[in-house]
């Protein structure tokens, strides 16, 4: 096979169908960029994960004079200093738990005014009316059972609260939205299959009267087939290109510059360029094979001459 005749032919091929060979690009670029943006919302997703799940606390809440006339939980009355006690006693010796950490009602009031000293409520309150609380470390995050098991309804106690909790429903609403991406990035992909096969066939139309000829003259199937499926790759590489280039851009305005929410969102720990960089070669690959492999059963029933 002479490599100058199939690069002159995918460039006539290229030229012949302009407008179908622009919405290829456009359509794979757009598919591969939300492929691309769906795989970076995982990693960002488990990188978040990793992040504040080793930082979550197990909180006892433990019963103040205001939630014994309240609180069903707390009708034996307020803490005493001997509950406080077994109960610390009791976290010490579970081997799920790291770290114990107690918080008095002073530090509670304290916190709370740092928090929400602008709130109405917070020039109401006096420091006998915050509760007292062990803030407990597990070496597991996913052990909050075992806490919440031995220490709900202990007298003393008004509830036990884990904060995994709050971040499943957030990290629940971003795999949401990561899954809505992938569902259009479906769709994207399967309208850019359709416009490559489309074009291909176009193509291959257009010049059924060379093909006939070269099958006639004993020209091997691949060999015919070659420039179309190469015009097919050609198209999804450049648009490979593009979502990658889009990708990179993205990261680097969103995240670094221009919005810069690696400065304004301090506590998010966001991806680094490794995560970004990794998924370029993944793109491209499929770029080049999805359009090749499309455009190759396109063709099958063209070489029936």
């Amino acid at each position: 096979m002479r490599a100058q005749f199939v690069l002159s032919e995918i460039g006539v091929g290229l030229r012949r169908n302009l407008t179908m060979t622009f919405a290829v690009i456009v359509s794979v670029a757009l598919s591969l960029a939300l492929f691309g943006g769906s795989l970076l919302m995982s990693d960002q997703v488990n990188t978040m994960k990793g992040y504040w799940y080793d930082k979550v606390n197990v909180s006892i809440f433990l019963c103040n004079k205001s939630d014994a006339e309240s609180d069903p939980n707390c009708a034996k009355g307020a803490v005493t200093g001997e509950q406080k006690e077994q109960i610390l006693t009791d976290l010490k010796k579970m081997s799920v738990v790291d770290t114990v950490t107690h918080e008095s009602q002073d530090q509670a009031y304290k916190h709370y005014k740092e928090q929400f000293g602008d709130s109405p409520l917070a020039s109401s309150l006096t420091p006998d009316q915050m509760q007292e609380s062990y803030r407990i470390k597990l070496k597991d995050p996913e052990k909050y059972q075992v806490i919440a098991t031995a220490f709900n309804g202990r007298d003393g106690v008004q509830s036990v609260q884990d904060q995994k909790g709050i971040l499943d429903n957030l990290f629940g609403l971003l795999n949401g939205m990561n899954w809505a991406a992938r569902a259009v990035m479906a769709l994207m992909l399967v309208v850019a299959l359709m416009l490559i096969v489309n074009t291909v066939r176009v193509s291959a139309f257009s010049r059924r009267r060379e093909t006939g000829i070269m099958r006639l003259v004993g020209a091997s199937g691949f060999y015919i087939q070659a420039p179309f499926i190469m015009e097919a790759a050609v198209a999804g590489l450049i648009g490979g290109g593009v979502a990658c280039a889009f990708l990179v851009i993205a990261r680097y305005f969103i995240i670094d510059h221009g919005l810069a929410l690696s400065e304004k969102l301090n506590l998010i720990n966001f991806i680094g360029w490794d995560a970004v960089l990794t998924k370029l070669p993944l793109i491209l690959a499929t770029s080049l094979l999805m359009p090749a492999l499309a455009a190759f059963f396109a063709l099958r029933k063209y070489l029936k001459v």
